[in-house]
């Protein structure tokens, strides 16, 4: 059974998922922590999942590239040794991000840190959670992913959908068109589906299935 816990970081509120279900990958999903005082909270209960799994092996993923989503990524990758997976469409946003911090406004300067495909690393990922599927979503932006869970009945939607909501179209890469596809198809899920989404409470696909 997938053991979730949410930690909403970062100016932006984004929630960031450690997900396991005991056997042996922890998923980091959106690795949004941005601070010292965030990663008090971060670091311990992480380090506490060593007890309860024999061995496990940390992966950090992104449901896509926008700057929110990404705020602790240098931080994490350094202290848990492992890179950032994500979709090869986003790696170039990832790997310019000093661009979305200035077109936002943030007062911050980039730092790098490493980046390889999330594609590459499916079946690494399910040779220890094995109740796991990709689901690729573009639209709010053209890498965008979800990771679904068929067995716990759980997806984690990224920017893609929300409660009462999507993700927004109007900022470099975004496409309306292919973000209906992308919701068409995850409305096509069971309805009793949770679904986790990058910002704001939980729902189900039955709760926020409608026509798009």
């Amino acid at each position: 059974m997938l053991e979730i816990k949410t930690f909403t970081f970062g100016p932006f509120f984004t929630n960031m998922y450690v997900v396991h279900n005991g056997q042996g990958n922890v998923l980091i999903i959106d690795p949004a922590c941005s601070n010292p005082y965030e990663a008090q909270k971060l670091y311990p209960y992480v380090e506490s999942l060593k007890s309860k799994i024999l061995n496990p092996k940390l992966s950090l993923i992104a449901t896509h590239g926008h700057l929110d989503h990404l705020w602790g990524a240098k931080a994490l990758c350094e202290k848990w040794g492992t890179p950032v997976l994500m979709h090869e469409a986003d790696i170039p946003m990832a790997e310019r991000m000093q661009e979305q911090y200035d077109l936002f406004g943030v007062y911050r300067v980039a730092e790098a840190f490493p980046v390889e495909s999330l594609k590459s690393q499916i079946s690494n990922l399910k040779s220890q959670m094995s109740n796991f599927e990709l689901l690729e979503t573009p639209g709010h932006t053209p890498g965008s992913v979800c990771l679904y869970f068929p067995e716990d009945k759980v997806l984690f939607s990224g920017d893609t959908l929300f409660r009462m909501g999507y993700g927004r179209t109007d900022l470099p890469g975004g496409n309306w068109e292919q973000l209906c596809e992308s919701l068409t198809r995850l409305f096509e899920l069971p309805s009793d589906v949770r679904v986790y989404p990058g910002h704001g409470d939980p729902t189900t696909i039955g709760a926020e299935r409608r026509p798009v």
